[in-house]
């Protein structure tokens, strides 16, 4: 469906182009019949081509128009297109500013100075009379020059392939020399395995991979069933410390009652032996 469209606009707009320039040929052709009876007396007077043009440009063709087209030919330069290229569309605007480039030196010097600076230093040294002697003059450096362009281009592409080759290699070589490194950090050093990690609950080392008062366990033997206050082994432990204490204790009265019975003679002379 919009192909049909498209293709019914553009059915339109060649239509409306062509109804235009009947049109237009109409009225020059009525323009140009009453011309010639008024003027060359029904074409018993010969009319020249360059007169022709000067009055149907003056009758179809506004006057900001023409100003504007001798602008673009005083400013014309080639820039990035060829020498044929340039030389068509000086000829085009040149038909707008005949009255600037009254002779042939003068529009060849007008078209030496547009050429590019490349082939104007080349061809500003020889004096060219004609505009078809600097046309050919040109066309014969640009000729010239082409392979030279080209190499040069070529051999500007070179090392910018050679450094981005070098410069991708390098990124990979960094590229796997990291991924080694990173992988050497993450995995755990087999020559180390005593080394704790700092528990991120209480902010010190020790071993295990749970830490056992968060999980709700025995801190004395890890189980579950328990707390520390009720574990087996702390109770173990008071009780076999329990004789022991207890002997301590017995012998720590005695010789505190031994003390206490013995005279102030006796403990002197304990006193005095013990220093002897």
């Amino acid at each position: 469906m919009q192909g049909l469209v498209q293709a019914m606009q553009t059915q339109a707009h060649t239509q409306a182009t062509l109804q235009a320039q009947l049109e237009a040929q109409e009225r020059a052709d009525v323009w140009w019949a009453s011309l010639l009876r008024t003027w060359f007396e029904d074409g018993a007077v010969d009319v020249a081509w360059d007169e022709f043009v000067r009055l149907f440009r003056a009758k179809f063709v506004p006057e900001h128009i023409q100003d504007w087209m001798e602008q673009e030919f005083l400013s014309l330069t080639q820039g990035s297109i060829t020498v044929l290229e340039y030389e068509a569309r000086f000829a085009e605007l040149y038909k707008y500013a005949p009255h600037i480039m009254t002779d042939e030196r003068r529009k060849a010097k007008k078209f030496m100075m547009g050429l590019k600076p490349s082939l104007r230093m080349r061809l500003v040294a020889f004096h060219h009379h004609t505009l078809d002697e600097a046309l050919s003059a040109a066309c014969r450096q640009e000729g010239e020059m082409q392979p030279y362009l080209e190499e040069k281009k070529a051999s500007q592409k070179r090392p910018a392939a050679t450094f981005q080759w070098q410069d991708k290699k390098k990124a990979v070589y960094q590229t796997q020399h990291r991924s080694v490194a990173v992988d050497s950090t993450q995995v755990p050093s087999v020559h180390s395995p005593g080394v704790k990690k700092e528990c991120p609950h209480c902010g010190k080392t020790h071993g295990g991979s749970e830490f056992w008062m968060v999980a709700g366990k025995c801190l004395k033997c890890g189980s579950s069933d328990h707390k520390i206050k009720d574990c087996p082994r702390l109770q173990q432990g008071v009780q076999r410390g329990a004789p022991a204490l207890a002997a301590v204790t017995m012998k720590s009265k005695r010789k505190s009652k031994s003390r206490m019975g013995m005279r102030p003679s006796d403990e002197r002379s304990n006193y005095v032996s013990s220093y002897s």
